[in-house]
């Protein structure tokens, strides 16, 4: 029969372990970056059209003023009676209703405004329209007498007498009036010109350019690369910003949280220890002192296993006090301490260790600096360094004391032993609770030293080989003179 549990009837604990953490600062960088490229390809897509309409625009209405200052000026040329815009003259069907006017005359004025339509710069076609959308006259004598119709843009140039621009990148064989002579090479423009009777309210031709201003093409070319360099520079930037924040606040919440477990960790242990040393502490102190009733009355062979009970019963004594206060809150404030009288304080405590396990000191000139701490842990610390690298020396050694960096802010020292140094999982394991290689220890020496140094600001680093030695970094923030 097969036990074994299917996919879809799997227990929730087995689900949520299969389930990968959430990752806020993948999570971010993907959509920050999905949010920021959309908004500068909007922004760019938005910046291109506008300069492209401006140009186009601009252009439109230049060409349009031109060709409006062209035709006033050749009718006030040719001076022709009765005969007051060129839109009057430009439709030859028209020419039979102005019998008192030359027609050599009319024919001059013509085609001194047509010659100068003909030769306009960057110009692909131009065509003039008569009221009816009949082509009056064309560059391309091809389109001459064609009656264009639904052209919607023409439509509304005469409809609302008024100038209609658009730009165009691929022309249209469906439209017969853009026969072009030479096609266009890439953006081209159309303009639709009216021109009015004397009273500027009825259209009686209407011009129609089609430019490739090579120029214009050029600089909106020019604006467009600069406009989306500068979008990407300015993404790149924003995204590497806001990028940088998160990161910076991803590990600020990482440490808070890992410092948020280990005080929760450390609470629920300060519990149960509690319990326990309140627990051991009364029988203890009874074991202890019948031990030693026994030891006044009892002067026989029993003593050395008295004594040996006496001896067990302070360990565990000194083990209940060390728990206790490794697992007490720091909550002292930062106090300017002499790091070099400290140290050498710590020194002197084990001088007469020193000398009889044969241990060299080296111990240079330390600087006169005071660090932030309390005097207390402080020596703590160094005495709990001491006696780890003491231990590790049984055969003798040699322990050095060494500056390795002091500046206006920061003062690291290093303490070096040649004892028989740790391997990688003991070096990864040096700082948890209750880890230890020595026989009978607690394992808060090194755990003490960390919380200790971290709560002023410090650090604490340890390197080692076996049969080396053992290197331990400490790092202070030098306290500001007052």
């Amino acid at each position: 029969m097969d036990l074994a549990p299917r996919p879809d009837t799997m227990l929730p604990a087995e689900a949520g372990q299969a389930r990968k953490p959430f990752n806020l600062l993948r999570w971010y960088a993907w959509v920050s970056l999905a949010i920021i490229l959309s908004v500068g390809v909007g922004l760019g897509l938005i910046s291109s059209r506008f300069i492209i309409d401006e140009s186009v625009e601009r252009d439109a209405l230049l060409t349009a003023q031109f060709i409006t200052s062209i035709a006033d000026a050749e009718v006030r040329h040719v001076s022709i009676p009765n005969v007051r815009t060129m839109g009057e003259l430009l439709d030859p069907r028209t020419d039979h209703a102005l019998p008192d006017v030359d027609p050599e005359a009319r024919r001059r004025a013509r085609g001194e405004f047509l010659d100068h339509i003909a030769h306009l710069p960057d110009m692909l076609l131009a065509n003039i329209y008569a009221p009816d959308r009949t082509v009056i006259w064309s560059s391309n004598p091809a389109l001459i007498g064609k009656l264009i119709e639904s052209d919607d843009d023409l439509d509304r140039a005469f409809e609302y007498r008024m100038r209609v621009s658009a730009s165009y990148h691929d022309f249209e064989q469906a439209r017969s009036e853009q026969k072009f002579v030479t096609p266009p090479e890439q953006l081209f423009i159309e303009n639709y010109i009216p021109l009015f009777d004397a009273d500027g309210e009825n259209v009686t031709a209407m011009v129609e350019i089609y430019k490739e201003p090579h120029d214009l093409i050029v600089r909106i070319e020019h604006g467009l690369l600069l406009i989306w360099l500068a979008i990407a520079v300015g993404v790149g930037l924003v995204y590497v910003g806001l990028y940088g924040i998160m990161r910076r606040a991803a590990r600020l919440m990482a440490v808070q949280q890992k410092r948020l477990i280990g005080n929760e960790t450390f609470v629920a242990l300060g519990e149960v220890s509690s319990a326990v040393a309140h627990s051991l502490r009364n029988p203890l102190a009874s074991i202890r002192s019948s031990a030693e009733l026994a030891q006044a009355f009892d002067d026989g062979p029993a003593q050395k296993n008295i004594n040996d009970i006496i001896s067990q019963v302070d360990r565990m004594s000194q083990w209940v006090r060390e728990l206790l206060q490794s697992l007490r809150p720091l909550s002292d404030e930062a106090v300017p301490v002499d790091v070099a009288q400290s140290l050498r304080d710590s020194l002197q405590a084990f001088a007469l260790v020193l000398e009889r396990g044969g241990v060299r000191l080296l111990l240079p000139e330390l600087p006169n600096v005071k660090v932030l701490g309390q005097p207390a842990l402080l020596g703590q610390i160094f005495s709990s360094l001491i006696a780890n690298a003491l231990e590790s020396m049984e055969a003798g050694g040699e322990l050095r004391v060494e500056v390795v960096r002091h500046d206006r802010r920061n003062l690291s020292l290093r303490l070096s032993d040649t004892g028989k140094g740790m391997n990688e999982q003991q070096q990864r394991l040096a700082f948890r609770p209750f880890f230890t290689t020595k026989q009978g220890g607690v394992g808060v020496g090194l755990m003490l030293v960390k919380r200790s140094m971290e709560r002023f600001g410090g650090s604490v680093r340890l390197s080692s080989r076996e049969g080396v030695g053992t290197r331990v970094l400490l790092s202070f923030r030098v306290a500001k003179p007052l």
